[in-house]
């Protein structure tokens, strides 16, 4: 039993695992934050390039 006590001791002290739930907390974050920009860039571009498309028409009719 004291060897028990012992090891759920020193897991508790242990801060590793705690650093790396922390790591890749920040990356799911980055991960997310890159997706909503490529969204929105990706967005603002296809406006960009329909209003493009739709000018040189006009221009050419």
């Amino acid at each position: 039993m004291q060897n028990l006590t012992t090891m759920f001791k020193q897991f508790i002290r242990d801060e590793e695992g705690v650093t790396a739930i922390e790591y890749g907390l920040i990356a799911a974050l980055i991960a997310v934050v890159i997706i909503a920009a490529v969204k929105l860039v990706g967005s603002e571009l296809d406006k960009t390039f329909d209003k493009i498309g739709s000018e040189l028409q006009t221009a050419n009719g």
